[in-house]
């Protein structure tokens, strides 16, 4: 029976490195102390695209091409591309048709792009893994989460502006006969906030119409735990019918959005440090791709060895949970 096991991980992020001080002193100007924001997140550094030669669709292309030389494979060895975003460079061509032609990928690779906001990246890793193994024509798949998000953020605002960082991640799936690869995955969505946070705020046909603006993520108030307890019931789904605990799984590689919601999740399941991967005082949160900094750092630390149950998680505007489980 064939698995689809994660092969290798790459990420990228740009030079330009922006720590606390520099937010707190921007917003301090406008009357505000967003300190106890910034620890509430879990922030200290992030790294911020500063020039006008980087975008989102650059740092896709040479975390893909990292990816592939860590995995001694060349765009050749592709059957699927697949780029997630929430901050397109184009809307045609594909932003994949991008990184097909970066990594002189073959006429055969299927390319297309996909967008589930921040949970995204999750979400495309799963679908890619369910395409791969119901296609016995197919071997490999890249896919690339990468998303500008300084960008829109609102330097008014500090839950986007203070709380994001710039940065891609890309993930190659690899057909195997191992018994590792990818288990399960499990979704959660409630619709009925859809219109907390958005971007365009009144929709693109507006913003091109010139009737509406287009700067920047419009954050209604919104309290991002509120998905937690619903996280909770799913996660505890997807480990019993795989007939595991929470202490099986060696790390959770979660959504980096906010500390304050890594640390519920850590006191509900009741994990040691050891077992949850954090990064977003390093990052600031990379949107889409913010599970696998968590996954791409913690493997570099060794903390994750092939044969390790690893969960994935995150969350996405409207809103949207979901997690995939794999064995490494």
């Amino acid at each position: 029976m064939d698995h689809i096991k994660i092969k290798d991980v790459a990420i990228y992020h740009p030079d330009n490195v922006v720590d606390n001080d520099f937010y707190i002193d921007h917003f301090n100007r406008q009357g505000k102390d967003i300190r106890k924001f910034l620890a509430h997140m879990g922030r200290e550094k992030r790294y911020i695209i500063d020039n006008d030669h980087e975008n989102g669709l650059t740092m896709a292309i040479n975390a893909s091409k990292r990816a592939l030389a860590k995995a001694g494979l060349t765009g050749r060895d592709l059957d699927m591309i697949v780029f997630s975003t929430q901050v397109p460079e184009t809307t045609f061509p594909s932003n994949a048709m991008y990184v097909h032609d970066a990594i002189d990928a073959s006429h055969e690779t299927i390319v297309y792009d996909s967008n589930a906001n921040c949970a995204g990246m999750t979400v495309a890793v799963e679908q890619a893994a369910h395409y791969l193994n119901s296609n016995r024509y197919m071997q490999r798949a890249l896919i690339v989460g990468s998303d500008f998000n300084s960008l829109i953020s609102n330097p008014q605002e500090e839950i986007t502006y203070a709380n994001y960082g710039d940065g891609a991640a890309a993930v190659i799936l690899e057909k195997t006969t191992e018994s590792n690869g990818f288990i399960d995955s499990i979704s959660f969505n409630n619709s009925a906030t859809r219109d907390k946070i958005k971007y365009p705020e009144s929709g693109l046909s507006q913003a091109l119409r010139g009737t509406a603006e287009a700067d920047y993520i419009k954050w209604l108030p919104f309290d991002g735990a509120v998905c937690m307890p619903p996280t909770f019931d799913m996660i505890e789904t997807l480990l019993a019918r795989n007939n595991l605990t929470a202490k099986d799984i060696k790390m959770f590689c979660l959504s980096q959005f906010a500390l304050s919601n890594i640390e519920k999740f850590q006191q509900h399941f009741e994990l040691d440090d050891e077992r949850i991967a954090y990064v977003g005082n390093k990052y600031g949160y990379t949107g889409t791709s913010s599970p696998f900094f968590a996954f791409h750092d913690s493997l570099e630390e060794a903390r994750i060895q092939r044969g390790d149950y690893v969960l994935f998680w995150s969350v996405g505007a409207g809103f949207q949970v979901v997690a995939a489980l794999f064995k490494y």
